[in-house]
């Protein structure tokens, strides 16, 4: 049986493919299940999946009009020939703009030097009735016509948008954040590719990585994720996310060949002893990891009491799995769960906010050997958590700010390993 890797990913079926959402939602968040089929992969709860897509072909047509290319001309890609249009569509990252594609223009760049220069060359004068009053042409360099002055150097408003961007990192972000290649193509209209020299420049596609909303032993033969899709419009154009537009839009139920790979985790895992209490955060998307571990601790027949953190814009919108979790409620699977809306009512509930409600008895489980685990939004969410647990420990702990920084920091995450992160 072949090894699948993410140099050799397995070519998986799509056997589930709906929208979570419940009815009016702003969001559009999708339960794909991959079936694993006779590829031998396993994985365990916490792990993630490796997802190649494929770039958006009207894209890619885009690209290929800007570039003035024959979609079939031939290509290498890492010493596989390819047609350019099959590079774009498989091969390459075109959805973004790279900050090293566009610091490798200076070569077309380097002979104007920032201007362009004009000169006359010819010059007719016709008077009402067509006939011709003057007729000169130029015979070398530095002639012009007499009454006339040589024309200077006219500034070249690409190269000006370039050297803008290169001795500029805030610029250059901002400009690449929102742009695809054929916004830099309509930005300089000028720039002149050859198939080869562009597919070399651009960035190789690369794998996203998704944490696994499901455990082998409750799901055996699949795999489950839970996606939030990216759906935005720039520059007069709807786009989406790379890998998310193309799992929404392009891979249905039971029609899809989607390459797949197992990404394991070290350390994103669930305690070794059953009886281990553990403490989750994971509004939005971050439910993945944590529907994977609650199916796990189910399946081990696991004691130890599982409190869940979960929130989002709104419940009637936004509450991923409300059935599986109301049954885990009722069946004693979730202990506890604090659940937090931040557009429902007069102020804006998060789940740090309730963690701080909560402080006591989160104290007194971590306190007691509890595994403390976060998934979701680093920029934000994850370091607001991180610094209300630091209060929560400071406060109910008896430690000053130091301390229970260390706490947390030191003893928690690096020497226990029991505060765990999963954040993107």
């Amino acid at each position: 049986m072949a090894e699948y890797s993410n140099k050799n990913p397995y070519p998986s079926k799509i056997n589930v493919n709906y929208v979570l959402n419940g009815e009016g939602s702003l969001k559009e968040t999708r339960h794909i299940v991959f079936d694993l089929g006779d590829s031998g992969l396993e994985y365990k709860a916490g792990d993630a999946l490796g997802v190649f897509p494929t770039c958006p072909p009207d894209l890619v047509d885009l690209t290929i009009e800007r570039l003035g290319c024959p979609p079939d001309q031939m290509v290498v890609v890492k010493d596989e020939e390819m047609t350019l249009r099959d590079a774009l569509l498989t091969k390459s990252e075109i959805h973004r703009l790279s900050k090293r594609f566009i610091q490798g223009l200076s070569t077309h760049f380097s002979d104007s030097g920032g201007s362009v220069k004009m000169q006359i060359v010819s010059r007719t004068r016709l008077d009402s009735d067509g006939f011709i009053l003057e007729q000169w042409m130029s015979d070398e360099d530095d002639d012009y016509p007499e009454g006339y002055a040589p024309l200077g150097p006219v500034d070249d408003p690409e190269f000006a948008l370039w050297s803008s961007l290169v001795n500029d990192d805030a610029a250059m972000e901002d400009y690449i954040w929102s742009r695809d290649y054929v916004d830099l193509f309509e930005d300089m209209p000028s720039l002149n590719l050859g198939a080869q020299e562009f597919i070399d420049a651009v960035d190789t596609l690369k794998p996203r990585l998704y944490s696994i909303a499901s455990s082998p032993d409750h799901e055996p033969g699949t795999v489950h994720l839970t996606v939030g899709i990216v759906r935005y419009s720039h520059h007069g154009r709807d786009r989406t996310g790379l890998t998310t537009g193309y799992l929404a839009d392009r891979c249905p139920e039971g029609g899809s060949s989607v390459p797949v790979f197992m990404s394991p985790t070290r350390s994103f895992v669930l305690p070794a002893d059953v009886s281990t209490d553990i403490i989750m955060v994971g509004p939005g998307t971050g439910i993945a990891p944590f529907r994977a571990f609650l199916q796990q601790r189910v399946s081990d027949g696991a004691t130890g009491r599982n409190w869940l953190f979960f929130g989002d814009w709104t419940e009637a919108g936004e509450f991923y799995y409300r059935d599986e979790i109301e049954a885990w409620m009722e069946g004693g699977a979730i202990e506890r769960i604090d659940l937090a809306w931040s557009r429902e009512g007069s102020e804006k509930v998060y789940v740090q906010h309730l963690m701080a409600k909560h402080g006591a008895e989160i104290w007194s489980r971590i306190d007691a050997g509890g595994y403390f685990y976060v998934c979701g939004d680093k920029l934000r969410m994850a370091k607001d958590v991180h610094r209300t647990l630091i209060s929560i420990c400071a406060e109910h702990g008896g430690m000053s700010d130091a301390d229970a920084a260390a706490y947390v920091e030191q003893r928690m995450m690096k020497d226990e390993k029991r505060y765990l992160r999963d954040v993107y």
